[in-house]
């Protein structure tokens, strides 16, 4: 699927890392709010890491997640979504054939804001000459058919080792010299007005020279998520998600 320059709306969310798993459920209950109007998202977009584990050509991986997908599913067809694959989602285009799915080859995307031009990637695009092989191959169809085979012999014994590591993860932690990290990946390296990422859970708004750098926190270490407000001072205005509110 080709994608054209797509508008950045008035009103859109901007949802990144949530992570989601049966043990962390928190995107769910933000989606059915969703679903319910209660948030009303001009434009839906998921940043990366939407799941914590979803691989197309995987299908123990989509059953594990069905509810979620369901609901994506549902609200792409009442409002525009944007997914952007992160490294714990890909291949999933089949999975939400009404939303625009962007592979990690296609970021960062274009979309335009009046006349300002913002880049949206996850983040996880520029990596070393290592980390693309492996994650060309972990995109692989035959790899993930090998993958999903020994899983099913196996009584899911992969996925459920995955997860366990998961669970375990630290997703909330700083980093240190983020902005010398931010500067050697992408000074001079792109022309735009905003550049917009996840993956690494800063929450850090940055002025890099001729852009202003955004680094979304994840919604999976506080319910964070981010709505477009061009009359603010800022590009994106940070919310957090209570079921309670």
């Amino acid at each position: 699927m080709s994608h054209k320059p797509s508008e950045l709306k008035e009103g859109a969310f901007l949802i990144s890392d949530a992570h989601y798993s049966p043990k962390r459920p928190e995107l769910l209950d933000f989606l059915k709010a969703i679903k319910k109007k209660e948030l009303q998202p001009t434009q839906l977009i998921f940043m990366g890491d939407t799941f914590d584990a979803l691989f197309g050509l995987v299908p123990q991986t989509s059953q594990l997640n069905q509810e979620p997908i369901d609901l994506i599913n549902e609200l792409s067809l009442e409002i525009e979504v944007l997914y952007l694959e992160g490294n714990h989602d890909f291949n999933v285009a089949n999975i939400f054939p009404s939303s625009k799915v962007f592979t990690i080859q296609q970021q960062p995307i274009l979309l335009m804001k009046e006349s300002k031009k913002i880049l949206l990637a996850h983040g996880d695009f520029m990596g070393s000459k290592s980390y693309k092989i492996y994650t060309s191959m972990m995109r692989s169809p035959f790899v993930l058919s090998i993958l999903n085979i020994v899983n099913t012999t196996f009584n899911n014994y992969i996925l459920k080792h995955l997860y366990h590591y998961l669970e375990k993860k630290q997703d909330c932690t700083e980093i240190k010299n983020f902005k010398d990290i931010v500067l050697s990946r992408l000074e001079d390296k792109f022309e735009c007005d905003y550049f917009v990422e996840g993956h690494f859970h800063q929450n850090k708004f940055l002025n890099i020279n001729f852009f202003k750098y955004i680094n979304l926190a994840a919604f999976a270490c506080n319910q964070r998520y981010f709505v477009v407000k061009s009359f603010h001072k800022e590009l994106l205005v940070e919310k957090i998600f209570s079921k309670e509110t």
